[in-house]
């Protein structure tokens, strides 16, 4: 029998009657390792130019970026037809949603302006910062399991690991009004009978293991030796775009989008152009350092 989503509060708890949630601690951990984490590389690789108490500055750039552009990048490319409709609910962020890539390309834009206050290459505070991101992203995806968000597709499989989301009950139910045959299969038909819900794969957790906490081991050892400008952003680039790519094959598509082009989900296909340049970086970056 799959497992059942705990169904944790959101709040976390209150502070004189204001509810502090779950999502939002996540965010300020995303922000804190960051910090110590940007510290730590600091101290401890000096030859990169970087001074612990710029950290500080760093983080602000950053979280104008992330906030501005996930917010941004979740209007454009995955509901612009209702934001168009509805302008007024583009500000309003306590409703959820935010993108990743839009994120990204916020915090693009955030370290090419930090770059140019500090008279520094663009690429050299990225590659500075990279590695400090995936223990954010992981904290990201603990909040989305947390909330009970971002599940998941169904899955016929006997996995120990499955698990039933109560807030997906309604993309239950559509899933087999199109799906009818699927209650043939046993361990769905047992799943409903008993609890009137499907097995799926908790795809946030997939992304916390992978885009989180494997992509900073990957970099954190990389990045330990000095290495030609924009190959640690390059591995950035092609180490989230392969595993998210990977992924989202487990992960529910968006409802109001389902897949796209070639049977893929946005995030596959917003993912692809990030290993492409990832890719095309790396080239350059051994090539000029061979060049020199």
């Amino acid at each position: 029998m799959p497992l059942m989503h705990p169904q944790f509060s959101p709040v976390a708890f209150e502070v004189f009657g204001w509810p502090v949630h779950w999502y939002g601690l996540t965010y300020l951990a995303a922000f804190m390792m960051f910090l110590m984490l940007g510290k730590y590389r600091a101290r401890k690789m000096p030859l990169l130019g970087f001074k612990p108490l710029e950290l500080d500055d760093i983080l602000f750039y950053g979280v104008l970026g992330v906030v501005l552009g996930g917010r941004l990048g979740y209007v454009i490319f995955y509901k612009p037809d209702y934001y168009l409709a509805n302008p007024q609910d583009v500000l309003k962020v306590w409703q959820g949603g935010m993108s990743f890539h839009g994120g990204f390309l916020g915090v693009m834009a955030a370290m090419a302006v930090y770059a140019h206050n500090t008279k520094r290459k663009f690429w050299e505070v990225v590659d500075f910062i990279v590695p400090l991101v995936p223990l954010g992203l992981a904290s990201g995806r603990i909040g989305n399991f947390i909330n009970g968000e971002l599940w998941g597709r169904v899955s016929d499989k006997a996995y120990s690991w499955l698990m039933m989301f109560p807030h997906a009950q309604s993309a239950d139910q559509d899933y087999l009004a199109k799906n009818p045959q699927a209650l043939d299969n046993v361990n769905l038909a047992k799943a409903f009978e008993q609890f009137g819900l499907l097995p799926r794969h908790p795809s946030q957790l997939y992304q916390f293991a992978g885009e989180g906490l494997l992509l900073f081991v990957i970099l954190w050892f990389y990045a330990r030796k000095i290495r030609p400008m924009m190959a640690v952003s390059a591995v950035f680039l092609v180490g989230y775009g392969m595993l998210r790519f990977l992924a989202e094959f487990a992960r529910e598509p968006d409802d109001y989008l389902g897949l796209l082009t070639f049977n893929l989900s946005m995030g596959q296909l917003l993912s692809l152009p990030m290993i492409v340049a990832g890719l095309v970086l790396l080239v350059l970056a051994y090539k000029r350092d061979r060049n020199k």
